[in-house]
């Protein structure tokens, strides 16, 4: 950490502090932490930004950031203005003005495996309704380890260079993009008149080994890697400091264009070269996914040799119309994916397994491990699964393990280095018992893996987690209402249920006599909780935490029943009708036309349909329910606007084959066009499609009396015809 120290901290307490895990901070250290964190990182993104000048390893700068967040994460009330979780992406600096990028520069989904890649292409198929005969062409490209930037060119002549940023704005760095030397100021021969040419800021590693034999010649301070130093040169504030980086740029994709580009995306690296850019020469236009993966080895085993660094291989649906058809999902496209290398292993010593209790009562073993560095972060728990995983690999507190982190997931145990098994280490007893203070028993039902607290309601970890789960962001997002606040709440009998937490105001006496607590942290915490009496339906089912029940579900639910009331009545019905049926083998109908309606909903099978009854036929829920719901407004759901078509509004079920359009395509072109897709057909079904060899909903749609129609007029509604 050079040339930087904390005033009036040592560096051993420092030390201290940095290594005591954050379950184990107070809210006072925490909140030092987080002050100490703030600054020190904001002093290493002055060094890395401003002066090119960094003084830790990317692994240090990472571990310091997630360390943040960690403590955020459980102390939310003790966020700092000034947190550098609030930067998101990179920053401009002065001089650098901000550009919204005409289209997202989209990341790229993960592969880690030759399953995963089946898988991606397995799903390539399906939408687009290909059979396993049918060739789908992959370009394969080395994954440059740089820095995303744009490049927009006008009549040939390059005008504006911005980088990535957080994918919708970016920096504005054109002058700099001018001193990188594969950046063509005037492209060659006809190009479209708009062209946003996208690619990879890179440093070579001769050109870094250069830099950093000259930068200790003169007696300056080393970069940590080649990353960093593009990174950092690229937003040099004078432009010239840029030039002598010697930075690279290899171009891989477009964003705003005013023409199609060309009909596959293997042309179109040919015509980027054509137009003077610099595409990598390892990419290859693979004729099957055997031959991307076979390149995938060989790039890999040459990885040492090249002179840039890499961290994977992109596998690209080379046909444009193909990647058109195929779209986005969230903020990655679905014709694309990373297949990246192996993670980084580490070994360490497990000193303890722990449980966790989530908010369904799920008891999940937690190692407590040596903290070691694993993929560039700091690595101090990880999850071993459930008990079946630890009986397998026979994992014993007190030996050496050998952990991964792959990319963004979870750190996971992968096996126990028997040799060195200290002596006396024994078999670890998964607990049958809750480890709440009830010790209610924790049974494990046939067939499932996970191991339950049958204590409900009444177990104060799930009590807990359930209230944390209503007040996080994705739910009710009460600002002020964290972890330590709750727990503390929760001992002094001021909350119990999410309702109590809108009665909270009756007891302000009793909050203004707590310690740290003044006039103004208190009307702050009862503004928060205010601001969040109205809130839209499809937050509310989620901010429930019915198990299976997540987001997107809650969204399905939202949009499929359009208001809490009719929700609730729906679901006392089906509740209703299945303790009426309880027989697994009846269909959806066979039970009951509630329960059959929430089946019909897409994505919702039996297993989600009945935990959501479930929790309508407990008494202590719908108590609950009752109680919060005479606390705040929840909103109908608002369908987003659509643009108007013949089937807006509409409630449409596809049966049968459907041999031009796959099923996910079809689905996706009618949400597209203003229409709610079902599985099953009901009198609220407004239109069937029948394609090939169609079955029972085609004969209910007919005694139904609904409208159906064959594929041709489909497409023709959609406006796909045949042959697209």
């Amino acid at each position: 950490m050079h040339g930087f120290t904390l005033p009036c901290v040592s560096l051993a307490e420092r030390m201290t502090r940095a290594n005591k895990p954050v379950e184990d901070l107070t809210r006072e250290q925490a909140a030092a932490e987080l002050a100490r964190l703030a600054k020190e990182i904001a002093h290493h993104d002055d060094l890395y930004y401003r002066k090119s000048a960094p003084a830790i390893s990317d692994a240090e700068y990472d571990a310091l950031r997630q360390r943040n967040e960690e403590i955020e994460k459980r102390f939310p009330d003790l966020v700092r203005p000034d947190s550098p979780s609030k930067r998101v992406g990179a920053k401009p600096e002065a001089g650098f003005a901000e550009v919204r990028h005409a289209v997202p520069m989209l990341s790229l989904n993960n592969a880690f495996t030759r399953e995963d890649v089946a898988d991606f292409i397995a799903r390539i198929r399906r939408f687009l309704g290909l059979k396993d005969g049918d060739g789908i062409e992959l370009v394969a490209e080395p994954k440059i380890d740089g820095l995303s930037a744009s490049l927009r060119y006008e009549k040939g002549k390059f005008v504006l260079g911005a980088t990535r940023g957080d994918g919708a704005v970016g920096e504005n760095v054109t002058e700099n993009l001018r001193r990188v030397r594969d950046v063509p100021h005037q492209l060659k021969g006809r190009t479209p008149d708009i062209l946003e040419v996208r690619g990879e800021v890179y440093m070579a590693r001769s050109d870094f080994a250069a830099l950093n034999k000259q930068r200790e010649k003169d007696g300056l301070a080393l970069y940590a890697n080649p990353r960093n130093s593009a990174s950092g040169s690229l937003r040099q504030i004078d432009p010239s400091v840029t030039a002598e980086r010697k930075l690279r740029f290899f171009a891989y994709s477009w964003g705003e264009i005013s023409e199609t580009p060309a009909d596959s995306y293997w042309h179109f690296l040919e015509r980027l070269g054509r137009w003077g850019f610099h595409v990598n020469p390892k990419a290859k236009l693979c004729k099957s996914p055997d031959e991307a993966l076979a390149f995938y080895e060989q790039v890999a085993g040459l990885r040492a040799k090249l002179d840039y660094d890499i961290d994977g291989v992109v596998y690209k649906v080379s046909r444009i119309d193909w990647q058109q058809r195929l779209g986005m999902v969230s903020r990655a496209p679905r014709w694309a994916i990373a297949h990246k290398f192996p993670a980084e292993h580490a070994e360490t010593v497990l000193n303890k397994i722990t449980i966790q209790v989530g908010r369904t009562g799920t008891l999940t073993p937690v190692a407590n491990l040596e903290p070691v560095t694993v993929g560039g972060v700091v690595v101090a728990r990880a999850t071993l699964h459930n008990e079946d995983y630890i009986a397998e690999k026979d994992i014993r507190e007190g030996d050496t393990v050998v952990i991964q982190r792959a990319g963004d997931v979870i750190p996971q145990v992968l096996e126990v280095v028997k040799a060195k098994r200290p002596r006396g280490a024994k078999e670890y007893a998964f607990p049958t018992k809750c480890p709440c203070p009830l010790k209610s028993d924790a049974v494990r039902e046939p067939g499932e893996a996970a191991r339950r607290c049958t204590g409900a309601l009444a177990c104060p970890f799930q009590q807990f987690e359930r209230l944390r789960h209503f007040v996080s962001r994705d739910a009710f997002d009460i600002e002020g209402l964290g972890h330590v606040h709750i727990e503390k709440f929760r001992a002094e009998s001021l909350i119990d249920t999410p309702a109590d937490i809108f009665r909270l105001h009756k007891h302000k006496a009793k909050l203004l006599e707590r310690e740290g607590w003044g006039e103004q942290s208190v009307t702050n915490l009862f503004d928060a909780i205010e601001a969040r009496r109205t809130i839209p339906l499809d937050k509310f089912i989620y901010a429930l935490g019915i198990r299976q029940v997540g987001q997107a579900t809650a969204r399905l639910l939202a949009k499929h029943y359009r208001s809490l009331d009719r929700w609730q009545a729906e679901m006392r019905e089906a509740q209703k009708e299945r303790k009426k049926n309880p027989d697994e083998m009846k269909r959806a109908e066979e039970v009951g036309p509630h329960y059959a309606e929430l089946r019909s909903i897409e994505q919702i099978g039996f297993g989600v349909a009945d935990e959501i009854v479930e929790f309508f036929g407990e008494s202590h829920n719908l108590k609950a329910l009752e109680d919060l719901t005479d606390e705040v407004t929840v909103e109908d759901y608002a369908p987003p606007a659509a643009k108007k078509s013949a089937i807006s509004g509409k409630t449409i079920v596809f049966t049968g084959t459907l041999t031009a359009m796959g099923r996910n395509e079809a689905k996706a072109r009618a949400e597209a066009l203003g229409a709610t897709v079902a599985s099953s057909v009901s009198k609220k079904t407004d239109l069937v499609v029948v394609g090939a060899d169609a079955g029972s909903k085609a004969k209910k749609a007919e005694e139904l009396g609904i409208e159906m129609m064959d594929e041709d007029a489909w497409l023709k509604l959609a406006g796909a015809p045949r042959g697209e």
